[in-house]
């Protein structure tokens, strides 16, 4: 997981294709889809508009980036390109607004045109770059539609194919699957024949049955008083990074950076994941690790926050594009633990608790509690997330792929951080307010919990020797 400017981007022949004018053009005139948007793609959109309305556009797209080798047949790419868009039938969805409520419409797949146009040559990375980045920030604007686009840059040697999607369309474990699916449906192509793969589940019917189970509940549920006593000992937000990041209690939403660099190699990430095993995993060692690591910089006794989790309950969405991603809120009395065993503990207890609370959308939560959570930035909270990429087909190639999953580094005043199990170790990336004493807080996170994993490996290799 990384930004734009950190994807090994080289100059080339720019080449992108965007949908057909045509394709466009029959959206406008489609009828309603009665499948209603999920809940968390509302509130992206509603947030994005209500940010745009304070004076400030802030791009908040994710991508992909990918090499392919050898000299690459367009006209074979392109026709890869349309089979991967069809497959995911979100891909062919959008809203537009009735009043003050999203609509969907859904075009077949008949309709769906790429069309195709050679940008130019780029003989500078850095103007290629940021030529890319503008060029993504226009088409996978989350208040426009089509909001996607696909590049390649065609040179002698092999071509590198990047993505942008609108944060609507797909989540990170999406746009992990990208480069496998489209190198197989490229290869097939070369090769005259057609992949024989199941239809992908659609995203935009998960979305309908999401939304109609979020509706059966109101104000007494017993979710929603959960999360309202959470956000009550919150002081009546949701949880931020609990240290100090130099903001100005009303100010403007800053510029964020990006952190980025791996913690861990495979052999002390393997260690750490076998010491934390029996309490659940890698994904609780890194939450045990943040909460005695965040509470030795920020002095907070009881660490409390939202942990992602993805909501592909069922395997048939296993390969479905779309954004499956619920939040569960922990809180972890780190204070009480006496070491790192005592920490796992904790959240594995918290996990166990609320890990189905994030079954249920935030949003719909937040509307029922009827408090006043109107958005003034791109993120409602600070989350540390962790995803074991390892299983991803295709994933043990990344490397010589220079393969990448992007994310858009614009304005926030949240920290957004990733922890990804990659084949080589511990990889870490972060979005995090342009500041000073952010970035030195944000530093000492990291630092920290390189540290403490370091340490709790070296202690579970000396076990096994």
């Amino acid at each position: 997981m990384t930004d734009i400017q950190r994807c090994e981007i080289r100059p080339g022949r720019l080449v992108e294709w965007t949908l057909h004018p045509t394709t466009v053009a029959a959206a406008t005139g489609l009828s309603e889809d009665s499948r209603p948007p999920a809940y968390v793609q509302e509130s992206h959109v509603r947030t994005a508009r209500s940010v745009h309305e304070d004076g400030l556009f802030v791009p908040t797209w994710i991508g992909t980036a990918f090499d392919m080798p050898g000299q690459v047949d367009l006209d074979v790419l392109h026709e890869a390109l349309r089979a991967w868009t069809l497959r995911h039938e979100t891909l062919r969805s959008g809203f537009r607004w009735v009043g003050d409520e999203m609509r969907r419409f859904t075009l077949d797949a008949d309709d769906v045109v790429l069309h195709r146009q050679d940008v130019g040559s780029f003989s500078d990375a850095a103007t290629l770059t940021r030529y890319l980045q503008d060029r993504f920030d226009g088409a996978a604007n989350a208040l426009t539609w089509p909001n996607y686009i696909y590049t390649a840059v065609v040179r002698e040697d092999g071509t590198s194919i990047y993505m942008a999607f609108d944060h609507s369309n797909a989540d990170a474990y999406s746009i992990y699957r990208i480069a496998a699916e489209v190198h197989e449906l490229y290869e097939a192509g070369l090769e005259g024949r057609t992949v024989d793969a199941p239809p992908a589940a659609s995203y935009v019917d998960f979305c309908a049955s999401e939304r109609t189970d979020a509706d059966r509940i109101d104000a007494t549920h017993a979710i929603v008083a959960r999360w309202r006593e959470f956000i009550g000992r919150c002081d009546g937000k949701l949880p931020g990074f609990p240290v100090d990041l130099g903001l100005e209690a009303g100010g403007p939403l800053p510029q964020q950076k990006l952190m980025h660099e791996m913690l861990v190699d495979d052999a002390d990430a393997a260690a750490f994941e076998a010491y934390c095993r029996p309490y659940g995993g890698s994904l609780v060692g890194i939450l045990a690790a943040s909460a005695l690591v965040l509470r030795e910089i920020g002095g907070h006794e009881v660490y409390r926050t939202v942990v992602p989790l993805h909501t592909r309950a069922k395997s048939q969405w296993s390969d479905s594009v779309g954004w499956y991603v619920g939040g569960a809120p922990i809180e972890i009395p780190v204070a009480q633990a006496a070491d790192f065993d005592g920490a796992l503990g904790m959240v594995r207890a918290a996990l166990r608790e609320n890990r189905a609370l994030a079954r249920m959308p935030i949003a719909r939560v937040l509307r029922l509690l009827g408090s006043d959570f109107r958005p003034t930035s791109p993120d409602l909270y600070s989350i540390v997330s962790f995803v074991d990429t390892r299983a991803v087909v295709g994933s043990e190639r990344w490397q010589d792929l220079n393969a990448y999953g992007l994310i858009r580094v614009s304005y926030g005043d949240q920290v957004c951080a990733w922890t990804t199990r990659l084949h080589e170790g511990l990889q870490f990336a972060g979005r995090y307010p342009d500041t000073d004493i952010a970035y030195k807080n944000l530093r000492l996170y990291v630092e920290g919990l390189r540290e403490l994993i370091v340490a709790v490996a070296r202690k579970e290799s000396a076990v096994r020797a």
